[in-house]
């Protein structure tokens, strides 16, 4: 008998304890939703076209309202800003056309316009320099032999490129991968001419992280300048290409003939 009452004295908090959880975990489930957040500024999301009291109202519910992408943040404090998920900034682009009318305009990237420093000796022995493949219109493609999406865009690019190449279109593959022999079989059974980078570091690859890609593929389009002209060139690729190669060449119109 003793022992049967020491055992349900020592039970008892156990049980007491086990009727309390299931209300502090719905505590713990409703806490997502509480969260306030203080951003006075969002670095994807251009708000001087607005009035203060609509850059006030924007900031409101964007420090109130939770992205739906499963980072239980707030629109302001997820940062998902890369071209897999960017959930947050469709939700403000709706947030903000509410609250204003009009449709927010896409941020300018600061690297658009610029030139890219891409030097290497790719897989098969050839030396690249982006520098100096002026007058020629650029793919930087940033892929792996694993990726599902950028084994999805190879046919697309491949036909771009043989329709193209003639005309001054060159490709340059940036592999993320961590296995060359694979890489070197995967390409030669494609059939991919163009160069391509691989250093062994997937993930870690030198030249991607310099240019902050996250994910893959990732498609940037160089002009004839050797500026980038585009940072999402999977949409509407040859039509792209065909734009950019119309544009005259560096140094062509200096060279132009003069009227008598």
């Amino acid at each position: 008998m003793k022992t049967l009452i020491l055992t349900l004295l020592m039970a008892w908090p156990l049980v007491l304890l086990g009727q309390k959880e299931p209300k502090q975990q719905k505590a713990n489930e409703k806490e997502p939703s509480s969260k306030v957040t203080s951003f006075t500024k969002m670095p994807e999301v251009d708000l001087s076209p607005y009035t203060e009291e609509q850059v006030a109202k924007i900031l409101e519910r964007a420090n109130r309202e939770m992205c739906d992408c499963g980072c239980n943040l707030t629109l302001a404090g997820c940062r998902n800003d890369d071209t897999a998920c960017r959930t947050s900034l469709r939700i403000l682009g709706k947030v903000i056309q509410e609250i204003t009318g009009k449709k927010p305009s896409p941020p300018k990237d600061k690297a658009v316009g610029k030139p890219l420093d891409i030097k290497f000796t790719a897989t098969d022995g050839t030396e690249v320099d982006l520098a100096k493949m002026k007058g020629k219109v650029v793919l930087v493609d940033f892929w792996a032999t694993w990726c599902g999406p950028c084994i999805a865009e190879i046919p697309s690019v491949k036909k771009t490129y043989d329709k193209l190449h003639p005309k001054g279109f060159e490709i340059i593959g940036i592999s993320l991968d961590s296995n060359e022999r694979k890489l070197k079989e995967f390409i030669k059974k494609r059939e991919m001419p163009w160069p391509q980078y691989y250093d062994g570091k997937g993930w870690k690859n030198e030249i991607s992280t310099k240019y902050g890609i996250r994910s893959i593929p990732a498609m940037w389009l160089v002009d004839k300048e050797g500026n980038l002209a585009d940072k999402n060139a999977r949409q509407g690729l040859e039509e792209k290409v065909e734009e950019l190669l119309a544009a005259p060449s560096p140094g062509s119109e200096g060279n132009a003939p003069k009227a008598d």
